[in-house]
């Protein structure tokens, strides 16, 4: 049996058996409809993805301050600096980073010897304290300190009308 089309040729007979489907799934992941070139969009998407992310991502750690306490000095008062070796210092915290807490202006107290045992107490029994300016200890340091974050238990602003900074202001009033 021979079929003619309108323009005189002969069509070619239909198949009676099912053509596969092509389905989205199988043309992404490199199935028989896709081949490769659905496989290289795939990676090509997820990777551009990726990259996104590890750029937003950096955005956000470059973009944020140093760190959440710097922002809480208020850098117009002293701040007391408590170490974990019981020391304490006072002055003017600069920087505080991963690494670091830098503090200029420094003070920190000393007990005062006495030769006599008797002596190294006031007359309400308690010891003596004073409070030393960084920098005139026997080995010169200059006046600025970089502390290992390590050992900074925690810090705090002092008030104006705190012990600590009327002895600072009177320290610095007879310079």
């Amino acid at each position: 049996m021979d079929f003619k089309t309108q323009n005189g040729q002969a069509s070619q007979p239909q198949s009676t058996q099912p053509q596969p489907q092509r389905s989205a799934l199988g043309a992404s992941f490199g199935g028989p409809a896709g081949g490769r070139a659905g496989l290289t969009k795939v990676i090509a998407l997820v990777v551009g993805l990726l990259v996104i992310v590890a750029l937003a991502i950096g955005m956000m750690l470059f973009t944020q301050p140093k760190s959440s306490s710097s922002s809480q000095v208020d850098t117009g008062k002293y701040q007391a600096i408590f170490l974990t070796n019981g020391q304490v210092y006072f002055g003017k915290l600069s920087d505080i980073n991963k690494g670091y807490v830098n503090i200029t202006d420094v003070y920190y107290l000393q007990v005062q010897q006495a030769v006599q045992p008797a002596d190294t107490k006031t007359e309400s029994g308690e010891p003596k304290v004073s409070l030393t300016k960084l920098g005139n200890e026997l080995h010169g340091p200059t006046d600025e300190m970089h502390i290992s974050r390590d050992q900074v238990l925690f810090w705090e602003n002092l008030k104006e009308d705190s012990t600590v900074v009327k002895a600072i202001s009177d320290y610095k009033s007879k310079q």
